[in-house]
């Protein structure tokens, strides 16, 4: 909800939506008050009275927004209305045979589905769910396949190299993540060989290799191009704006923080203060930050190997983002999670592990998607299994910078059979895809909920040392 205030005769109103989140089909009432005004119109059904209410039944998430007009003026204000589809999305996987070739020879692209009813391919046609057709491009082409069912969309690229003379350039080109909610950025990376120049449209020119981050405000196709002296090489990647998401962003700064020590060798919990454990959570950080808001984090003692735990509530029990969920319909709809922050460590070597949690608590069932860069195990990314309680190395490598600001995103999923799905993560610019599954672990039957957890582990020696938390969002659709 949105207000205006009103002073020397200018019109004010305020208006809202309850509820502000329903299922596809369900309806939502808009209501306003206003003072000053001779008139009231809302986007998308035009004059209503100065005061009052009305129901509507948006297909998807909608912004309404209500204009109050007087002889003082005009004030706006809006509301949003987030409408969750029913049935799982679709997922799509595309490919061509070969991939690349001598000009004037074709390739078969093909594609299979689930979830899907029809698929369409830009530029080529319309589709069944699975199938394959021959295309014979006159150059390095891209091509875009959208399977589209009742949960909505996916889409999916792949490019096809056509060779001219000499070594033909090459480019790898991904986002993360590539679903997100609007305003939430995403993380393009590329790596292009045998090219001197790179481009991305809308963005300009790059060198062969890096990242950026972008922002899109409506579901975007970014496409790069690398040119040497053997041709070009496109590759596109897609940021998905979903409707649907939840963005919840500058978690660092948000009240309801919680913390706990774990002692060796079991990791028993104990809250402040504990034997053995120090540890100091400070908020409103400015230096060193990103945003001027970053939160300091720190953890000392005695006891080797001891670890802290932060945890904050977001969905569910004790949600701390207005989200309680109190009639427990809307976890059951989420499936897709994003943990996206920038951290700043100093003195990396006191560190025995920095750990990015994202913990699911439904029907007895516990999903932790536990994901730490083991910094005494060789500097690589380990993902925790729930069923067993135990670490597993993923191999992915975790350089960090020490006394200087790291960005991770991570991307989870939660399968149709409550697995977990450890999709992706991305540090600095450099995005890894895991792809491995886990089964569930249990929990007590009522506890209801989402939270992030952040966590540092000490060394041999508990030496102390400070890791700062900025710009942390998490996206759940």
């Amino acid at each position: 909800m949105a207000r205006q205030d009103s002073s020397e005769g200018t019109p004010a109103i305020t208006f809202e939506a309850q509820p502000a989140m329903l299922a596809s089909g369900g309806s939502a009432t808009l209501s306003w008050k206003t003072s000053n005004a001779s008139s009231v119109s809302i986007s998308g059904l035009g004059g209503v009275p100065v005061s009052g209410s009305v129901k509507v039944t948006p297909a998807v998430t909608t912004t309404y927004t209500a204009t109050a007009i007087g002889p003082g003026g005009k004030s706006e204000s809006s509301a949003v209305v987030r409408v969750f589809h029913s049935g799982p999305k679709p997922t799509i996987h595309f490919m061509a045979q070969p991939g690349s070739m001598s000009l004037g020879t074709a390739t078969t692209l093909g594609w299979t589905t689930t979830n899907a009813t029809s698929v369409s391919i830009a530029g080529v046609g319309k589709f069944g769910a699975t199938g394959s057709t021959e295309v014979t491009p006159r150059s390095t082409t891209t091509y875009t396949a959208t399977a589209t069912g009742p949960g909505g969309t996916s889409v999916s690229s792949i490019t096809v190299t056509v060779t001219t003379s000499g070594p033909t350039p090459m480019i790898s080109f991904n986002a993360q993540p590539n679903e997100i909610a609007a305003g939430v950025p995403a993380v393009l990376s590329w790596n292009a060989s045998n090219a001197t120049s790179v481009s991305i449209s809308g963005l300009g020119n790059f060198p062969g290799k890096g990242w950026t981050t972008v922002t899109p405000g409506t579901s975007t196709v970014y496409t790069a191009t690398a040119q040497g002296p053997g041709g070009t090489a496109q590759a596109s990647t897609t940021v998905t704006v979903e409707p649907n998401a939840i963005p919840l962003s500058h978690l660092q700064a948000t009240g309801g923080w919680q913390s706990w020590g774990e002692l060796p060798p079991n990791y028993s919990i104990c809250a402040y203060p504990c034997s053995g454990i120090t540890w100091a959570m400070k908020q409103g950080i400015k230096t060193p930050s990103l945003s001027g808001n970053a939160t300091q984090f720190n953890i000392g003692g005695t006891a080797p190997y001891a670890d802290v735990l932060w945890s904050n509530p977001l969905i569910g029990q004790g949600s701390t983002q207005g989200l309680p969920d109190a009639n427990h319909t809307l976890l059951p709809t989420l499936h897709n999670f994003s943990y996206d922050a920038y951290f700043y460590p100093t003195n990396l070597g006191a560190a025995q592990a920095l750990e990015f949690d994202i913990s699911m608590y439904f029907d007895g069932l516990g999903l932790i998607w536990g994901n730490q860069c083991n910094l005494a195990g060789g500097d690589v990314w380990d993902i925790w299994d729930n069923v067993n309680q135990q670490w597993v190395s993923t191999g992915v490598p975790c350089p960090l910078n020490n006394n200087a600001w790291n960005h991770a995103t991570i991307q989870v999923q939660r399968e149709s059979d409550n697995w977990l799905l450890f999709q992706s993560v991305t540090l600095n610019g450099v995005t890894a895809n895991i792809n491995q599954y886990y089964a569930p672990g249990s929990a007590p039957d009522n506890w209801w909920g989402i939270t992030v957890n952040y966590q540092m582990d000490g060394n041999y020696q508990q030496e102390a040392y400070d890791v700062f938390l900025d710009n942390f969002i998490f996206t759940a659709w």
